[in-house]
């Protein structure tokens, strides 16, 4: 069974901003923000509803970047390990 790295804190985004060029700070998996109780929920059925269409097949976990400076935010996919 494939993990985030993120997710389980075994690695850090080193991202900075295009728009300011401030560090990016991780704000979690994007799965979070589309159900309120999505987290009790197994990773499977997670990423069956999460919007992308291959975090399952592909094992990568969208994780939402937000610059606190500018507000421009992205998703990263962190390949699981």
């Amino acid at each position: 069974m494939a993990i985030c790295p993120l997710c389980n804190a075994l690695k850090e985004v080193n991202k900075n901003c295009p728009n300011c060029q401030n560090q990016l700070e991780d704000s979690g998996k994007v799965s979070d923000y589309l159900d309120p109780y999505g987290h009790y929920n197994d990773e499977e059925t997670v990423k069956m509803g999460d919007g992308y269409p291959n975090t399952a097949k592909d094992q990568i976990c969208p994780h939402l970047l937000v610059c606190n400076e500018c507000g421009y935010d992205q998703v990263l996919f962190i390949q699981e390990e």
